[in-house]
Formats: structure tokens, C-alpha cells, sequence
């Protein structure tokens, strides 16, 4: 019926069963007299092997890590606060310098009596861990941010939020430490360090101009609630400069960034321009709220009509830069992981089957290559065989 027997085939030419189960296989099997090896065979298996073990391990490592996505929106709600967080090392005397912070809106902050300072000598501030100029610090090169490691922030965030205390010095210092927090309006303004009598009129002796040096160190300047592990692009710089008239400017544009390990529960309060304190309590573990900026520096000489000093512009952007680490769920992993080792079989049997096929076309070349006899059409080695035996 089936062209069994039309084709010459009989019973005797598969193999017997076993009996059991094996009664019962409806595919006949095929004597092992029959069967013919493969080239490389077994070689190509554990190839095929060690792949598929080598991807599935990649895969599942990749699916614990999670990946990191970066989303811009607009920025909802209304906002009205800023905090500011500022260390800065001046080579000036603290009854020297006059610290002010002036907004678009008009309302000016006298700094210098809501900020701490703290005399210091300027040799001992330089010897910080990591100090470098604005420009050539380890994560001022491209590719930086594909490294970016949302828990590392979230830990980072996790550490003490206090300012360092001040070095004991012996004798008077040379410099001033100028750190602390102030709240300000969330619009754009700037904050500047100038001597004592220039920049804003004011009661008091005019401070000599052989005294002005505003060389300076920047431990920390952060907007935000204040995470000092966290770093930003100004943190541990240095600006020097020999000229007693001379004006540093940063200029620095400030973006609110979120960082998450959890996008649902941070979707229910992305109405909100800022956490209150109960939802930054409840979503410390895994959300945190900061601010980003980028700076780049405009510093030079000034006449002595000028004011010199250390000037800070911000401006904040209306969008929001939310940085979070998802995972897929385990059925989506079980899924790649079967499409990883389907793919790698299929594909394993095509190169091996072009290989094998490839082999045994370059034997038959081989073969046809052999040199025959002209009179006998024996081979040549043939001829001299029989040739032998005469």
C-alpha cells in the first residue's frame, strides 16, 4: 500500500525490536551495519555545545543585570525651590571674600551669612584624592555614559549626607573654605565670590588689590538634595591663576534627572515636579532625585575697572532625564533562551552540512586529478603492481 514492498524492502533489513516499548515504534530503525559515520562528527557536537552553553550564559547573565534606558519628557508640575550645595577652597582670607546669589527673579541671598567658613590652608586643601582641572578628569572622555550604573548612584545616594569637617591647621590659614546648602528660586541665576568692597556696595575698609588671588578648589557644587558620593562635572577641580584680576566663569546648564530601579511605582507620582518627604522616604531604595548639568568655563583677565572674582551662571532646562533599569520578565527570558538554542542547532546543520558537502567535493577533484595510462588505462600505480607479481 504504502510502496513497501514495490521497492524491494523486507523486514530483514531494519533492525529487530527490542521488545517492550520499543515494540511499539511506528519509524522502523535501521541495522547499525548500514549506518555510516560523518566526518567530524563529534567535533562539530561539542562545538555546538559549548556555544549554546556560552550564549545561555550570556543571556541569563544579561537578563539579572537588566538594561538601562534614558527617556527626556517634559517636565510636569510646577516647581518652585532650588538647593544648592557648594565646597569651595579660596586662597583668600574668609574675612576677605563676600559670597552672594542673585536669580532672575530678582531676590538676592547673602550667601556668605547662610554658608559656613572655615580658614585653611591652601596647600593642605590641594592634596585631595582625584584634584584635576575642568576638562581632563577620568570621566570627561566619550563613552562614559554607556558605563553609567543605576545602582551604583542608588548606593552612592545611600552614604552619609553630611559635609566633611575641616583640617585643624596651626596658625592662621591662607585660604578660606567656603561650604554649606542654601535654598534658592528653581529659575536661572548665578552666584558669585568677590573681594570684600568690589561687586556690591557695602560698608567697610577697600580691600587691597595686591591681596585678590581667587585660585581656587571646587570639592562639591551640586544642586538638589545633597548626595556627596555622587559626582558631578566641577567636583574635585582646581583653576589657578598668578593675575590679581582675573574672573573665573562657569556657565552650567542644569537638567532634573530621576534615577530608578522601579518605573511603576515612579509612573504614580510623575505628575509631581518633586518628591515630598514621604515619597522620597518611601522610594529611597530604589528612586532617587537629582540634578545633572554640564559646564564648560570662560575665565580671563579683567581691567581694574572690572570686578575679578569667581562667577557661576545656571540656567535650568524644562525637561526631565529619567534614567531607569528594567527587567524582562522570566517567561521572556525562557523564550529567548529556546530561540538561542534553536538558533544555534539550525544554523550548527547548515555550516556543517556546506562543510561536509564542501569536503567531498574537493575529494572528487582529487580523485578525477590521478594521471591514467595511455595503452592500458591502469593507473599507474596499478601497472606496476602487476607488473610486481609477473
Amino acid at each position: 500500500m504504502n510502496g513497501f514492498t514495490e521497492h524491494g524492502l523486507s523486514e530483514d533489513a531494519f533492525g529487530a525490536s527490542k521488545g517492550g516499548i520499543s515494540s511499539f515504534d511506528a519509524f522502523p530503525k535501521t541495522k547499525p551495519t548500514y549506518l555510516a559515520r560523518t566526518r567530524n562528527g563529534g567535533a562539530w557536537t561539542l562545538v555546538l555545545l559549548v556555544t549554546c552553553a556560552y550564549l545561555l550564559i550570556t543571556e541569563t547573565v544579561r537578563w539579572f543585570t537588566g538594561t538601562t534606558s534614558h527617556t527626556f519628557s517634559v517636565e510636569k508640575g510646577v516647581s518652585h525651590d532650588l538647593q544648592i550645595n557648594l565646597d569651595f577652597v579660596v586662597a583668600m582670607k574668609c574675612p576677605d571674600l563676600h559670597v552672594n546669589v542673585q536669580d532672575a527673579a530678582g531676590d538676592r541671598i547673602l550667601a556668605g551669612d547662610m554658608l559656613h567658613k572655615d580658614a585653611t590652608s591652601w596647600r593642605q586643601a590641594g592634596k585631595s584624592k582625584g584634584i584635576h582641572t575642568l576638562g581632563s578628569g577620568p570621566d570627561d572622555g566619550h563613552g562614559w555614559e554607556d558605563l553609567e550604573d543605576v545602582h551604583d548612584y542608588l548606593g552612592a545616594a545611600k552614604r552619609k549626607r553630611k559635609f566633611k569637617r575641616t583640617p585643624k591647621i596651626r596658625g592662621p590659614g591662607d585660604a578660606c573654605r567656603i561650604y554649606g546648602s542654601l535654598d534658592g528660586n528653581k529659575v536661572q541665576g548665578d552666584f558669585h565670590i568677590t573681594a570684600r568692597g568690589h561687586g556690591y556696595a557695602e560698608f567697610g575698609e577697600h580691600l587691597d588689590h595686591s591681596t585678590f588671588n581667587f585660585s581656587h578648589y571646587i570639592n562639591e557644587l551640586s544642586f538638589g538634595p545633597f548626595y556627596p558620593s555622587l559626582e558631578n562635572p566641577l567636583d574635585a577641580t582646581v583653576a589657578t591663576t598668578p593675575n590679581h584680576f582675573y574672573k573665573f566663569q562657569y556657565y552650567l546648564s542644569i537638567v532634573p534627572t530621576i534615577y530608578t530601579t522601579d518605573t511603576r511605582s515612579l509612573n504614580k507620582i510623575a505628575a509631581k515636579a518633586s518628591p515630598s518627604a514621604s515619597d522620597a522616604l518611601a522610594y529611597a531604595g530604589h528612586t532617587i532625585w537629582t540634578n545633572q548639568y554640564a559646564a564648560t568655563s570662560q575665565s580671563h583677565l579683567v581691567g581694574e575697572n572690572q570686578v575679578p572674582g569667581i562667577f557661576v551662571k545656571f540656567d535650568i532646562e524644562p525637561i526631565t532625564l529619567t534614567i531607569a533599569e528594567e527587567w524582562g520578565g522570566f517567561l521572556a527570558l525562557l523564550v529567548r533562551l529556546v530561540n538561542v538554542i534553536s538558533g544555534v542547532i539550525v544554523a550548527g546543520s547548515w555550516c556543517y552540512q556546506i562543510f561536509d558537502w564542501s569536503v567531498e567535493t574537493w575529494g572528487r577533484r582529487g580523485r578525477r586529478r590521478e594521471p591514467l595510462g595511455v595503452i592500458t588505462g591502469r593507473r599507474s600505480g596499478e601497472f606496476d603492481e602487476k607488473r610486481a607479481y609477473d
